[in-house]
């Protein structure tokens, strides 16, 4: 058996695809001991462990394993998990706000948290070692579910989300429709729309600690072509998001957290490895 971390990225099919961003898989039979951070990228997701999972350190600086199938909601600040044993995992990776029908709640109520979802994937069993098994068996579960439930997409939610990842200017509304679009955002998303557009503005930035070899004059450019006023502004969300600054995650992260960010994030046909 293969001791090499495996990664790999499969679309839905194109009836989860209003809803479904990408599922993923990964795999990692020898992981070190590293903490992972983990940066928002303003998608929620679902997670089923097929092997150990992982534990995550709470706000008390305290370890604590996270539940074998879990949803997580939108991120405004990093998490950090460790590996406790050899990890194989598939997950799904929603539209910003495309998962409110598969949690059947207010998004708002899972921001910033894993909830336990053991119970709803109970009988999801994905095959060891088959990464489109896998996939295939969690898209089987979601699709009985998109049929049972009826989900459904706000079509004036889905445009401002579609505004804030093209970086569109924000609209001009008045107090009131403000007002409504915040509720609305609550509702499918989990976050306000300002703070969707923080994150995606933050994730076109962070790409760039992806590079080989950043160049510290690139980080400048780089900011400002994603609406960074200055590098004061720019580090600040690096602290926010990040936990670090650029440069020290770039040097210390590995696995999971560098697969998902080199990968998931970005633009352009699904990678498979």
């Amino acid at each position: 058996m293969s001791t090499e971390d495996r990664y790999a990225e499969f679309p839905p099919p194109s009836s989860l695809a209003p809803w479904v961003k990408v599922i993923w898989t990964y795999a990692s039979p020898e992981p070190s001991d590293t903490v992972q951070r983990i940066a928002p990228d303003g998608c929620p997701e679902l997670i089923l462990d097929i092997g150990a999972p992982y534990e995550e350190e709470g706000p008390n600086g305290v370890w604590s394993l996270q539940p074998s199938a879990l949803f997580a909601g939108q991120m405004t600040r990093p998490i950090a998990i460790r590996p406790v044993g050899p990890v194989e995992l598939v997950a799904v990776r929603f539209h910003p706000d495309g998962a409110r029908d598969w949690l059947g709640a207010p998004l708002s109520t899972a921001t910033d948290g894993r909830l336990d979802m053991v119970d709803r994937l109970r009988g999801v069993r994905p095959p060891a070692g088959d990464p489109e098994a896998q996939a295939k068996a969690m898209t089987d579960r979601l699709e009985a579910l998109r049929l049972q439930q009826g989900w459904t997409v706000d079509p004036v939610v889905r445009a401002e989300v579609e505004s804030i990842i093209d970086d569109a200017p924000a609209a001009v509304r008045s107090p009131a429709d403000q007002r409504a679009m915040q509720r609305r955002f609550l509702d499918r998303v989990g976050v306000s729309p300002r703070m969707l557009r923080s994150v995606m503005r933050f994730r076109r930035v962070f790409d760039h600690a992806l590079e080989p070899t950043p160049e510290a004059g690139g980080w400048l450019e780089a900011g400002l072509g994603a609406g960074y006023f200055d590098q004061p502004q720019m580090a600040r969300d690096f602290r926010r998001f990040l936990g670090c600054t650029a440069t020290e995650w770039a040097r210390e992260q590995v696995e999971l957290a560098r697969a998902i960010a080199s990968q998931t994030y970005k633009p352009g046909p699904p990678h498979l490895a």
